[in-house]
């Protein structure tokens, strides 16, 4: 997500967190140091079915204080509805996601064909987590996912994540390497937690990889799963009060944020029916 929004996840607790419950007892501050929670760990990722390739993701791998730091660094979030949407709906944002829909049109139209969800929702949910892919985040995802797994603020949450970063890498679809994001673990262009990169991610380009990182298809058809996943029902409206409305709120649980989803992706409906029109 961009700078604006990065702080922002952490206040309004992330947009694609998945709470779960761990195949095993999580253990915060490990009497054996971080070194001694990775090699714990490894046998009971092993144990799961994880394999060599994606136990070797955390070779190396050493604990960072700053994304402990920044865990701790949260605060309630305090904007109006009519504050937060004033600046992130900027002129600019706007114009530049009308362009994607029509760069895009084709691809959103067999993505909504498929899965039920508008361009305009994907597209509003691209821009406001990343604009539109340009700033996702530079941190390794296993090293702060782990990191958060050791520490005791939200150990079984991260341990979940961790397994699941571990399976992305296990299955091929990325590398370790490649597998960069915010301090919280988000990856990609639209900003996934590992679990739900895990579960909802599709291979939309035919390519044999879920990659949110770098192919848009991926990216955006991996979103209107997740949205249908969570109940999002085809032809139906997205605003407050609405039937999809509460698909938007699985997406990011702060109602300020779901209803700065559901207005910009109306705006950009709402030009795109104009444009049509013309």
């Amino acid at each position: 997500m961009s700078k604006v929004n990065a702080s922002l996840a952490a206040a309004i607790a992330g947009a694609v967190l998945i709470a779960a419950t761990p195949a095993f007892a999580a253990q915060c501050n490990h009497k054996g140091g971080f070194n001694g929670f990775l090699a714990d760990y490894k046998k009971e990722a092993a144990a799961q079915g994880i394999s060599a390739r994606g136990l070797a993701a955390l070779d190396g791998v050493t604990l960072d204080e700053a994304v402990i730091a920044a865990d701790r660094r949260q605060k309630v979030f305090s904007q109006t509805f009519e504050q937060f949407s004033g600046r992130m709906i900027s002129k600019s944002r706007l114009a530049i996601g009308e362009r994607m829909m029509l760069t895009h049109a084709s691809m959103l139209q067999r993505i909504e064909k498929q899965y039920g969800v508008p361009g305009a929702v994907l597209i509003a949910i691209w821009g406001l987590e990343t604009d539109y892919g340009t700033v996702h985040g530079k941190r390794s995802v296993v090293r702060s996912v782990a990191t958060l797994a050791y520490d005791c603020r939200r150990t079984e949450r991260f341990h979940t994540e961790l397994t699941s970063a571990l399976r992305i890498v296990d299955r091929g679809d990325m590398a370790s390497a490649q597998m960069v994001g915010e301090w919280a673990g988000e990856i990609g262009q639209t900003q996934f937690l590992p679990s739900s990169y895990d579960k909802y991610a599709v291979d939309f380009d035919g390519n044999g990889r879920r990659d949110l990182v770098g192919s848009v298809p991926d990216v955006l058809a991996s979103t209107a799963n997740y949205l249908k996943g969570h109940g999002w029902q085809r032809g139906q409206g997205w605003s407050p009060g609405q039937p999809n409305f509460d698909a938007i709120k699985a997406w990011n649980k702060a109602e300020v944020y779901a209803k700065t989803i559901a207005l910009f992706a109306e705006k950009l409906n709402g030009n795109k029916t104009k444009s049509a029109q013309k």
